[in-house]
């Protein structure tokens, strides 16, 4: 079994937004693995994939993320 890469992982993090963050924390630590094997610095979000997708939504994303070891941003 492959590990997954960041597309796959941005994806399962997506899912789990959507399902009341149930595993984030495990989706992180996976979003967090394949960005350090892809030699990428930033997690890339799309906002209007977001539940919550108003700045305080984003910024609490991005303070929990950012706990977790995992820097983000969005896209435009």
């Amino acid at each position: 079994m492959s590990e997954p890469t960041v597309a796959q992982a941005t994806e399962s993090i997506y899912a789990s937004l959507r399902a009341d963050n149930a595993d984030i924390d495990a989706h992180i630590a996976t979003l967090k693995a394949a960005l350090a094997r892809e030699g990428i610095k930033q997690a890339v979000f799309d906002p209007t994939k977001l539940a919550q997708n108003n700045r305080s939504g984003r910024k609490l994303m991005q303070a929990y993320f950012r706990q977790r070891g995992v820097s983000v941003r969005f896209s435009d």
